[in-house]
């Protein structure tokens, strides 16, 4: 008996009236689906649909019927549901709740009503299993990104729930914890659980044993042939340095006596771990973080576009066309147009932009930075998240197109098959920089990554 069943489940968001057409599929225990399809097509509502949050916590029009373990999605409520079946999101912030690591994982197993020994040792369990040990006390708000990730991953694996859907799980792991969460999954599905994965990096999970792909179609039109036409005044030769840089949160030092020089006309990756510091590096060269030490672009203050890790931090106004122009007194409507083309927002002018998908919203918040015409470049946090090839494609286009004209782009990528399209690759180590070069040079650079804490996959070593 499969464990989920969708039966021609369809469903559309009353605020624009998009979302899925009829689905139907069935997983059985010891099984994982990939569902795969380009950004914005509907895997995260199709998960949403499969966990029975439509139509409990989304108001819309849903057809069709899931059942978990026999329970109707429609009707069991979903604190009973939870007990079947656990859910990822792909934004990991919209899923803390409390004020602290352990508590937000305490929080579902208290729901679950378990013995008080037994939510201690599934605690100990899932912090040690996810890195989250020496973090338990920290509130969840203050963690990178992949830290996140990782605790929002233990807080539905710590459930044991018979099905597991999981939205974008790689998206902001480093290798190591990437290749930490397959091995998770693998001996999950040898224990019967049902697997989801919704992943554009498909390549990470070809591995896992009784996988089955379901595609979906839909999402923006993509026009890879097209060019992407860009332009920007020529810079003077534009020159980043950052010497003996000293950044602290609260109590923690997170960058301590960090250098480096970046030129204009290339395209930087930084690399590391989780919890580096590669996002608070990010932020301080924005002008957006407290900081001693000397950060310069040809002897003056930065002025550079950041475009967040996460989008929602940045997104308010009422529609796409709103959120672009936003204080724009005198907006150059030919760079608009241009820049809906360019990222594929066409169609979702008016659309309000917390309807969009993940990484719709990622073009978004890209593109209103770029229409604000940073003087001296970009700095672009994961800017793959949430984005498929074809999407990841036309981002790089774009960037060469900007680096052309002199700027300066630096991105944080835990995605290595970006960094290698990159002119530079800096890997960064809890104590400053430990290699840095042209991504072939870095990546045969085994030590460095021993170092760091990293795996790199076989494939870009050769």
């Amino acid at each position: 008996m499969s464990l989920l069943n969708a039966e021609q489940v369809a469903y559309r968001y009353p605020q624009n009236n998009r979302g899925i057409d009829p689905i139907s599929l069935s997983v059985q225990a010891g099984e994982a689906l990939l569902i795969r399809g380009p950004s914005g097509c509907g895997k995260s509502t199709l998960a949403r649909c499969l966990t029975g949050f439509v139509p409990h916590l989304y108001v819309g029009e849903l057809h069709g019927k899931v059942t978990v373990n026999g329970l109707d999605t429609a009707v069991t409520p979903l604190w009973q549901l939870s007990e079947k079946i656990g859910l990822l999101f792909q934004n990991p912030t919209n899923q803390m709740l409390t004020d602290s690591v352990e508590n937000e994982i305490l929080f579902g197993l208290e729901n679950m009503g378990l013995p008080r020994a037994a939510m201690q040792e599934r605690l100990e369990t899932v912090l040690a299993q996810f890195g989250l040990t020496q973090m338990r006390h920290r509130e969840p708000l203050t963690l990178s990104g992949g830290e996140q990730q990782r605790l929002a991953l233990a807080a539905v694996m710590a459930r044991q729930p018979q099905v597991l859907v999981l939205d974008e799980p790689f998206s902001m792991l480093d290798t190591t914890a990437s290749a930490a969460l397959v091995a998770d999954l693998e001996r999950l599905v040898g224990r019967g659980t049902a697997v989801i994965l919704c992943e554009h990096r498909h390549e990470i999970v070809t591995e896992l044993p009784n996988l089955r792909e379901l595609s979906l179609a839909g999402g923006a039109p993509t026009h890879l042939n097209a060019p992407v036409e860009w332009s920007e005044s020529r810079q003077e030769h534009l020159e980043l340095t950052i010497e003996g840089l000293h950044v602290t949160l609260g109590q923690q030092t997170v960058l301590q006596n960090f250098s480096m020089a970046a030129q204009g006309g290339e395209i930087v990756a930084l690399v590391g771990r989780n919890g580096v510091g590669k996002t608070t590096l990010l932020r301080t060269l924005a002008g957006m973080q407290r900081y001693e030490g000397k950060v310069m672009v040809n002897g003056r203050s930065p002025q550079l576009g950041l475009v967040f890790q996460n989008p929602d931090l940045q997104l308010f106004n009422p529609s796409v066309r709103e959120e672009i122009l936003y204080r724009l007194p005198q907006p150059d409507m030919a760079r608009y147009c241009q820049l809906l083309a360019a990222l594929g927002l066409e169609p979702y002018e008016e659309t309000p932009p917390l309807l969009l998908s993940e990484g719709e919203k990622k073009r978004l918040a890209l593109a209103t930075v770029l229409m604000r015409q940073p003087t001296h470049g970009l700095l672009l946090d994961e800017p793959t998240l949430g984005q498929d090839a074809a999407h990841k494609t036309i981002l790089l286009r774009l960037l060469r197109q900007i680096v052309h004209s002199g700027q300066l782009v630096l991105i944080t990528t835990h995605d290595l098959a970006l960094a290698a399209q990159c002119d530079r690759l800096v890997l960064l180590g809890d104590h400053g920089i430990l290699a840095d070069g042209s991504p072939q040079e870095v990546f045969g650079q085994t030590h460095a990554w021993q170092r760091a804490g990293l795996m790199v996959p076989n494939w870009l070593c050769n």
